[in-house]
């Protein structure tokens, strides 16, 4: 963070300072939530969940270094004491955000965020330093923090943004106003909580009405719901996907026998040919994005093309191709699932497994309420569709609609099957792959089936990653 000190940083939140003996002492280090993310100079956020009060760390993390605690009552050390300690938070980004002078990018949409996201920051610190979320820390915690990892070299701060209602987005872009918005797409995810795309979109568009006059919206030329979302901002309209109207556009797009995109990148500055590490056609979506915006940053479409094509996954679990000695190739993409997302690594899947044995080892993805039982039962008619040669589906009622989908388009029978959790998954894996099978493994993070993933490549070896 830029250095603040305590007496600044208790004037900014509207804090009380405790047991402070002096107030200009400044923060230097990281602010955080986790004590074991301590080290000298930093401040700690004491938040008081469920389970873990934040607030009971407080003398040791003042051993650990750091020289006070935002709190929402005296802890007994160095403390500014604020009646709601998550609005502080987010009052102090806002404040340095605003002192930085660097150009804020932030992005939604229902899926291909966090790879974006990834994209972006690989592609625009190529150009200046440039500071992103980690993972997939997007929501009004995780948000505020990363921007509060800024420093005065920052340029480019690219900050992602997740929604699970109406307003959530508008509270967000509220903490870090965003110069360039981009909305990626509107599927299916947390439609449950939603109630339907529609709301899905409305809530995404919030993004592009928090724009200002001189910003840019960068938006999904193939997605007609995001198209849309054009008419709710007075910011300049950038548009991106394989549409022949599209601003930034792929065209000549394959894969290569490994499942690797390769595509001629359009920019209004020129064309360049991008071949990509990342693995799925799915990616071409969320390359283009990600060229849109280092275009409107000021980056040739050569530099943008090379960039692409040298960018890898900086976050875990998300088609991260991983080969054994044995050839057995093993996809895990575990991280969480929609419906969008469970079809693009299936296409990925097919595209990657020609001439071999496919698997699809899948589970439960969460929060489609009424949508579950369609939604599941047709992505086990795709992995039928697409020639998967054996689907698993993993766990409780909506893996069986998994597996009656791919049974009930294939009649596939010994084809697919249903186990009841992801030891059981392991165990079948373990007594029938053999040498250069593919296996993807995708569910909902709640499933935890990275763990199916990890087992396989514990056995007999710990594999070597080749690519993500």
């Amino acid at each position: 963070m830029i250095a603040l000190s305590l007496a600044e940083i208790a004037e900014v939140v509207g804090g009380q300072t405790y047991d402070i003996p002096d107030p200009s002492v400044p923060v230097t280090g990281p602010v955080v939530r986790d004590s074991r993310e301590v080290v000298p100079g930093s401040l700690f956020v004491a938040f008081a969940g469920e389970r873990v009060d934040g607030h009971d760390f407080a003398a040791e993390v003042v051993r650990a270094g750091a020289v006070a605690v935002l709190a929402s009552r005296p802890v007994g050390v160095p403390a500014i004491v604020v009646e709601d300690v998550q609005g502080a938070l987010g009052a102090l980004a806002r404040h340095v955000v605003r002192r930085l002078g660097a150009t804020l990018v932030a992005l939604t949409g229902s899926a291909g965020k966090t790879s974006t996201k990834d994209l972006i920051a690989q592609v625009l610190r190529r150009k200046a330093p440039t500071v992103f979320t980690p993972g997939s820390l997007n929501n009004e915690i995780g948000l505020p923090l990363t921007a509060l990892t800024a420093t005065g070299e920052t340029r480019f701060l690219v900050l992602e943004m997740g929604a699970r209602g109406i307003g959530h987005i508008r509270y967000l872009a509220g903490l870090t106003p965003p110069r360039i918005g981009l909305v990626l797409n509107v599927g299916t995810a947390h439609i449950g909580e939603f109630g339907g795309r529609e709301q899905i979109a409305l809530a995404k568009g919030e993004l592009v009405e928090a724009l200002p006059e001189d910003g840019t919206a960068v938006l999904n030329a193939d997605d007609p719901l995001v198209r849309a979302m054009a008419s709710r901002t007075k910011a300049k309209v950038l548009l991106f996907g394989e549409s022949d109207e599209a601003d930034v556009r792929a065209e000549n797009v394959r894969l290569t026998d490994s499942g690797q995109p390769s595509f001629r990148l359009h920019t209004p500055s020129g064309a360049s040919d991008v071949t990509m590490r990342l693995y799925g056609e799915h990616h071409v979506s969320n390359a283009l994005a990600a060229a849109a915006v280092a275009h409107e940053l000021g980056m040739s479409a050569d530099e943008i093309a090379l960039a692409l094509s040298e960018a890898g996954s900086l976050s875990r679990w998300r088609m991260e191709v991983t080969e054994r000695p044995d050839g057995v190739t093993v996809v895990n993409d575990a991280y969480n699932a929609n419906p969008e997302s469970m079809r693009a690594a299936l296409r990925a899947l097919a595209a990657m497994g020609k001439g071999r044995r496919t698997w699809a080892v899948l589970g439960k993805m969460a929060e489609l309420g009424d949508e579950a039982l369609a939604e599941h039962d047709a992505v086990g008619r795709l992995a039928v569709r697409l020639n998967v040669s054996k689907l698993v589906a993993v766990g409780g009622r909506e893996a069986a609609w998994l597996q009656l989908g791919a049974y009930n388009e294939g009649s596939w029978g010994e084809e697919s099957v249903h186990v009841s959790d992801a030891q059981a998954a392991v165990d079948l894996l373990r007594s029938e792959l053999r040498q250069g099978d593919v296996v993807l493994v995708k569910a909902s993070r709640s499933v935890g089936l990275e763990s199916v993933a990890q087992a396989l490549l514990a056995t007999g070896t710990e594999g070597e990653v080749v690519a993500r």
